[in-house]
Order: structure tokens, then C-alpha cells, then sequence
């Protein structure tokens, strides 16, 4: 979807997935984080992208990485926090993000984000889609450190970085359809 928000210090609402394969370890049995080189600002990036004027966030990633990686929703886990809220009697309930931030996606343009995080031991079962970026990399915790400005947008390496050493040792890995 092409930006709604098109005047300067406006922001487009995205969302977005960190996804940890558990299947491709690097040389010391730790699994690595999937990306992909964005097409127009040819940096690693996470997979997102807008969220739609008729849906929620989490239906925007979901649709965004079936769109993005060809991962069905029954080959990812959610990892969410231990001692969540769980239900709520007169709204639903949506997964926690791994973190929500505002950033500068060109010099006149902002995006706030809504990022989750994800765990799977098998490739896409379905090919990215047509016009998407095919150009995945996985990397390891300790590559993704060493990844320079040049290479990957900062925030994409933080939140990142927090992924494999928060989320991946506390959080709890869920299945998509109890978020449906």
C-alpha cells in the first residue's frame, strides 16, 4: 500500500516481523534472524509494511509476511512475555510487540512501528510475492553486531539484538491461531 500520510511530519502506521529460524544455527548451535534487503533503501531490514486502513496491526503483519517470506501462519510461533493479560471482556485482545518506535523513513516521511517477534524451524512453504524483495540473509546474533549503518538501519539492528537476547531466552512461543 503506498503511503497515506503524504505531507512533511506526517507518519504512516507500519507493522512489522523479526523472525528467528531455529533450523539455520550458526557455527555454535545458535539460530539465526531472517531479513531481507529492502528495494528502495537497499539496507537489511525486518519484513512489514503499512497497515491498512481496514485492518488492525496484527492482521497487517500477517498478511505482510505471507506477502513478504511465503510463511504460512501455521509455521511461525508468536513469542509473547510471560504474565501477560490474556483476555479482555469488551475488546480484543492483540499480541504484545516485541517494541512500537517512530522513525525517520525518508526526510520528510516518518513511520511508527509496531514490531513482533517470531520463531520457526522451517523455510516459507510458498514463495515471496510477486514485486517483493528476494533477496533474504540470515544472520547470527554476533553478525548482526558487526553489521554497520551502510548495511542495516540502526533500529533494525537493535530491536534485533534484543530479539535474540530478550525475547528468544524469556519469551514464550505461541501459536498464530490463538491470536486469530
Amino acid at each position: 500500500m503506498p503511503h497515506i500520510h503524504t505531507q512533511p511530519g506526517e507518519h504512516d502506521f507500519t507493522a512489522s516481523a523479526f523472525i528467528i529460524r531455529l533450523d539455520r544455527l550458526d557455527e555454535h548451535g545458535k539460530p539465526k534472524l531472517l531479513l531481507h534487503r529492502h528495494k528502495k533503501l537497499h539496507k537489511l531490514l525486518q519484513f512489514g509494511g503499512h497497515v491498512e486502513l481496514n485492518e488492525t496491526p496484527w492482521q497487517a503483519v500477517l498478511h505482510e509476511l505471507a506477502e513478504e517470506t511465503g510463511y504460512e501462519p501455521s509455521q511461525l510461533k508468536l513469542l509473547q512475555p510471560p504474565g501477560m493479560i490474556t483476555s479482555l471482556s469488551d475488546a480484543n485482545l492483540h499480541p504484545y510487540p516485541v517494541c512500537i518506535n517512530t522513525h525517520t523513513f525518508d526526510p520528510l516521511h516518518n513511520h511508527t512501528d509496531i514490531a513482533y517477534a517470531f520463531t520457526t524451524d522451517q523455510p516459507p512453504s510458498a514463495k515471496a510475492g510477486e514485486g517483493e524483495s528476494v533477496d533474504f540473509k540470515l544472520v547470527s546474533e554476533a553478525e548482526l553486531q558487526l553489521l554497520t549503518e551502510e548495511v542495516i538501519k540502526t533500529n533494525v539492528k537493535e530491536i534485533g539484538l534484543f530479539v535474540f537476547n530478550t525475547c528468544l531466552n524469556d519469551w514464550e512461543p505461541q501459536n498464530l491461531d490463538e491470536w486469530r
